[in-house]
């Protein structure tokens, strides 16, 4: 008799009103002959003849295909046999894993989104799923696990706006040793992916039904999961002293808000995580130019991604003690907007010239990052921003940068980034001489110097005596492309990295 369990993402969390057609997962131990595909997962030493439930005529089918098409198994090269003889099976694909010593959890879910797009465009109904090369049963689940992770991030797609949506579910049975462990690893990564999702949602919505006071009305969706929720509008925001925050979101019939998300799974000193929420950046009277313009509903990804991770750790019910702020702003040229030359003070005290409306983000963070510290004391606060163009010419696409005077924290968030394909490249603080004013304390954009390294060395100021890391998302929160566990659209670029963080280093 066949165990098994079933899990889908769609059963998990709340969710705006958008597609989520997660692939659904059924952890068995044994093979499911009436699927349509068989998956044969390979290292360097495994053969046709390890899978000896397959009938002779079917291996020496394989044998035969392997030979010829000099299948070496290397890590995620694959191939397709269609209608093996006297299969039970309508097509067997052979997937490779390398070297054993070398895989990973990263590398496995990056394996299952591939696998999966494969698969979902191919239109397969059921698949089974054989991980028996993978002998040590701990391994075997776990990578199991992480396979199903990447497909379902893979597989989730903002289609709210399309008349054809895209309804396709593959149906997995997965075979491992250990379907308890399995099952407890998955259950945990759906929690994250979400907090993924949310993110990827709220980042793919268009900027006029996505605006401040809707991201502040779908965080309090999370009040469902025991989050405790608070949103300051203009009046309180200004009444706080919060100059800086109220003066991005002027421009804007809205104005401004300040979104608190407080998950508190413990009694420990709170981690602060400040999100940059910027919903549409127009560049204010330093008018953005050109395509990219376009792209500015993505501006609020930071915002987006710590909220993803609290939720992610409500619904996770995790061990730890996470405060999201998040400054939300429409950055929109009016008669009321900020002008270049302008100067506004912050909750901090300090005073800042307007040299650039464009340099938007690090007003509201300066804020944000001010009301986490006086009303939440944390022991360590992390900030999330797409904040500069100059840290996509720094580091690209494929890292976020991340700064900060404090090496372990450093250390700590690379691994953890590098655990869950969220990489990190360290950048130097400094320039402090490019941020003077002849009439402020501050000036909002540098003089000269590496704009990634000055916009971080201007938030330092706010940071006080807090451990504090700044992470820019710029160029990681939206994909044109899918590829790998990601799919196109949002990324939630941040939100595995920072459950990754919490989850192992802050209980």
């Amino acid at each position: 008799m066949r165990i098994a369990h079933s899990l889908t993402a769609l059963a998990l969390g709340i969710t705006l009103a958008t597609q989520v057609n997660a692939a659904e997962f059924t952890f068995a131990q044994s093979i499911k002959p009436t699927d349509n595909t068989l998956v044969l997962f390979f290292d360097s030493k495994t053969g046709v003849s390890d899978f000896n439930y397959l009938s002779a005529e079917t291996q020496a089918h394989l044998d035969k295909v392997v030979n010829f098409a000099d299948f070496k198994a290397k890590y995620g090269k694959t191939l397709e046999v269609i209608a093996p003889n006297n299969s039970e099976h309508q097509r067997i694909l052979l997937v490779g894993l390398g070297e054993q010593a070398e895989l990973n959890a990263a590398k496995m879910a990056k394996l299952g989104g591939n696998v999966h797009a494969k698969l979902h465009s191919a239109k397969q109904a059921s698949v089974s799923l054989d991980f028996s090369v993978l002998k040590e049963t701990d391994t075997n689940a776990k990578y199991a696990a992480e396979f199903a992770h990447g497909a379902n991030l893979r597989d989730h797609r903002f289609e709210e706006y399309k008349k054809e949506k895209d309804t396709h579910v593959v149906n997995y049975t997965v075979d491992v040793e250990n379907i308890d462990q399995a099952v407890k690893n998955h259950t945990l990564l759906q929690h994250i992916e979400q907090g993924v999702f949310l993110a990827r949602d709220l980042t793919s919505e268009v900027a006029t039904e996505m605006t401040p006071a809707d991201f502040a009305k779908a965080a309090k969706e999370l009040k469902k999961l025991g989050v405790k929720i608070t949103v300051l509008e203009p009046k309180q925001i200004k009444k706080l002293g919060m100059g800086a925050l109220e003066a991005v979101g002027r421009g804007s019939e809205e104005g401004s808000r300040l979104v608190v998300a407080h998950y508190q799974g413990n009694k420990n000193t709170p981690i602060a995580l400040v999100g940059k929420g910027i919903t549409f950046d127009s560049g204010g009277y330093s008018l953005k130019t050109g395509a990219s313009i376009a792209r500015m509903k993505s501006d609020m990804a930071g915002a987006a991604a710590v909220l993803g991770t609290v939720k992610a750790m409500a619904l996770a019910k995790a061990d730890t003690n996470v405060v999201a702020v998040m400054g939300m702003a429409a950055n929109m040229v009016s008669q009321f907007a900020v002008a270049p030359g302008d100067v506004v003070r912050t909750a901090e005290g300090l005073s800042v010239e307007i040299v650039n409306t464009d340099a938007e983000g690090r007003l509201v963070l300066s804020d944000a990052m001010w009301y986490a510290r006086d009303k939440f004391k944390p022991s360590i606060m992390i900030d999330v921003a797409t904040l500069t163009g100059s840290k996509i010419g720094a580091v690209g696409n494929e890292y976020a940068a991340v700064f900060s005077k404090d090496d372990q924290l450093i250390e700590q968030l690379t691994l953890a980034g590098k655990q869950v394909n969220e990489n990190l490249w360290r950048l130097p603080l400094g320039y402090d001489d490019a941020l003077k004013s002849d009439i402020a304390d501050l000036k909002n954009i540098g003089s000269h110097g590496p704009g990634a390294t000055t916009a971080a060395s201007f938030l330092q100021n706010f940071a006080g005596d807090t451990r504090w890391v700044h992470i820019d998302i710029a160029g990681n929160a939206l994909n044109n492309k899918a590829k790998d566990e990601l799919a196109e659209g949002g990324t939630g670029y941040g939100v595995r990295l920072l459950s990754n963080w919490l989850l192992n280093n802050n209980k």
